[in-house]
């Protein structure tokens, strides 16, 4: 494993202060939606062949079942999919957008873009195409970051903002590690501008450090495919289980902090965590050191599993939908990936003017 010093030290300067209850960032959110694959695989159905079973992954992780993507459907396929739902949610037409972003770290193919293809499929002629290939679990919180970012220039109006991976297709049937803990979704939400509102990013706070505690070793330029690096299976996930609880549950509620002090606020103030799924005991390890009761994070890691770049927007589609969260209503996203990259958005929630 492979870490530096900067991923365990508080960066405070990297972030935007904001002051007061004013956005930094302001946007309005006006749908959201998500893809979810029919196909439902149980833990005894993918401990079948594996040295587990289901009281053990239920233990260990909080999962019951996951979603795996049909056979001759795609990526961008679910994608699609959740980009249609978000706009139907929103109002919004797909001509109507500006700019649309993918993060994912399983496009379907290395190129043409993957958001290119998410724009012929909707029917987004003309919008800026944006592709977030590697950064992995953290992916949706840095997409929602960089639209809200485009927001600020006068000409941009609407930006789509998708998070999807197909992790059952790059997760080893036969490693227990990996293969337990990971489904297939995608989410979406659609940003707009509004220079007026008092909606949109309060604070954030990100921070990175090099590891390779979580990589697909093969595939790349580095490694291109041969006849070892697939019979060493070198073109799966590989994961040390460890090293992400350890960096897990100390960055992510230190992010979190991070981002709610410089939003000018306390964590009583924040009425949902949207937290990335990686699995219900860190979600759980977060909150606790955050001193905050585990009910007010949202939770889809039981029936859907980590699906990657997707389970924040997974969560805010949950509690948007059913009501949880209203308008006005302060939330924080927050997510760690692969890298290790880890951030946090303090989000003051309207769809339309408060």
């Amino acid at each position: 494993m492979t870490t530096t010093d900067a991923f365990t030290e508080p960066r405070i300067e990297q972030a935007w202060y904001a002051t007061g209850p004013h956005p930094v960032l302001p946007f309005l959110l006006h749908g959201t939606g998500v893809g979810i694959p029919h196909t439902v695989v149980t833990n005894d159905e993918i401990t079948a062949d594996l040295d587990t079973d289901d009281a053990w992954v239920r233990s260990r992780t909080g999962i019951r079942e996951r979603r795996f993507l049909e056979d001759g459907r795609s990526m961008s396929d679910l994608c699609a999919d959740a980009a249609r739902h978000a706009l139907l949610t929103s109002g919004v037409q797909a001509r109507d957008l500006d700019a649309v972003v993918v993060a994912t770290i399983t496009p379907d193919q290395p190129i043409p873009s993957t958001a290119l293809m998410v724009m012929e499929a909707i029917g987004a002629h003309g919008a800026i195409p944006i592709d977030l290939n590697q950064a992995a679990c953290a992916g949706g919180v840095l997409g929602v970051l960089v639209g809200a970012h485009m927001l600020r220039n006068p000409d941009i109006r609407n930006v789509l903002v998708i998070g999807g991976d197909v992790m059952s297709r790059v997760t080893d049937p036969k490693d227990r590690i990996t293969r337990v803990f990971f489904g297939d979704a995608a989410g979406a939400v659609v940003l707009g501008r509004d220079d007026d509102t008092r909606s949109g990013v309060l604070g954030w706070h990100m921070e990175s450090a090099l590891s390779h505690s979580v990589e697909i070793p093969a595939g790349g330029a580095s490694a291109p495919a041969t006849e070892e690096t697939v019979r060493r299976r070198d073109h799966y996930l590989k994961m040390d289980g460890r090293a992400v609880w350890e960096k897990a549950t100390e960055a992510l509620p230190r992010s979190i902090e991070n981002a709610v002090a410089r939003a000018g606020l306390t964590m009583g103030d924040i009425a949902h965590f949207v937290v990335h799924q990686a699995n219900r005991n860190i979600i759980n390890a977060a909150m606790d050191r955050l001193g905050v009761e585990r009910e007010r994070a949202g939770v889809t890691v039981d029936w859907l599993g980590n699906t990657g770049a997707a389970t924040v927007f997974t969560v805010l589609h949950d509690v948007v939908a059913t009501r949880k969260v209203k308008p006005g209503d302060v939330i924080v996203i927050a997510g760690i990936g692969a890298g290790f990259i880890c951030g946090s958005l303090v989000i003051r929630y309207g769809r339309g003017e408060l």
